[in-house]
This record gives structure tokens, sequence and C-alpha cells, in this order.
């Protein structure tokens, strides 16, 4: 579980840092709610992945022991 909390964690930093340089340069445009939604889908889906990915090798070494 740790290592999914540091890569969540580096991406939350990748994209606070990515959000700023958006928020400070006001001539480069800013996030339209279409792409803030798929940002948040695609997160969304990366989680149930590792969340299953994750469930799956737990069961698999329950079994082996």
């Amino acid at each position: 579980m740790t290592p999914l909390i540091s890569t969540l964690t580096a991406f939350g930093a990748a994209l606070r840092d990515r959000l700023r340089d958006v928020r400070d340069d006001p001539e480069r445009g800013s996030l339209s709610v279409e792409q803030v939604i798929i940002t948040v889908a695609l997160i969304g889906i990366a989680v149930a992945l590792v969340a299953v990915i994750a469930n799956a090798v737990s069961s698999r070494s329950a079994e082996i022991q």
C-alpha cells in the first residue's frame, strides 16, 4: 500500500505544480471543465485499477501459503 500512496503523492504534487504554472501564466490559457473532468476520470480509473491488481495479488498470495 505504501508504493500506491507514494505514487499518488508524487502524481498529486506534479498536478499541483502544473496547475500553479497555468494559474501564474495568464496568457497560457486556463483548464477547461472538460479537461478537469477527463483528468479526474483517468485518476479514478488508475486508482481503481491499482486496487483491483492489489486485491488480486493479495488473494493469490493467500492461496500460495
